[in-house]
């Protein structure tokens, strides 16, 4: 077993990886014909994005991520050496700051920003650096 992607349910499939793209860096992996999922390279593991409109035809009871409520109790980590720069690049791209960069007391670097669907998404530090 091992994990091959993360899947954010949007809105907007091509407004979320352009989003991401610019914000973080990724580079586009695929895109379906008829822009209703998309992925990006982001490693080992693929970040996905696919249509609400696909995730309602599976009825799942899924809460959409909307900027103006509540984060869900999820969230996608991604990791770099320089957690500041990645935060105020984000939040120049249009993420929304939620908490700036902090050390923790094991040592670790972390920050939190909102994507354009109000998504959590930490910034982080590896840890033991």
């Amino acid at each position: 077993m091992r994990l091959g992607y993360v899947i954010i349910h949007v809105p907007d499939v091509p407004a979320a990886l352009a989003f991401y793209e610019r914000a973080f860096g990724f580079e586009r992996r695929f895109v379906a014909p008829g822009d209703q999922y998309g992925e990006l390279q982001t490693g080992g593991t693929a970040l996905a994005f696919a249509a609400e409109a696909l995730i309602a035809q599976y009825d799942l009871g899924v809460r959409a991520n909307r900027a103006d409520q509540a984060p869900a109790g999820v969230e996608i980590g991604l990791v770099t050496d320089d957690v500041a720069a990645a935060y105020a690049k984000a939040v120049a791209e249009g993420a929304s700051p939620a908490k700036p960069p902090a050390e923790k007391p094991w040592g670790q670097t972390v920050a939190y920003v909102r994507d354009l669907n109000g998504f959590l998404v930490e910034i982080c530090s590896p840890i033991g650096a």
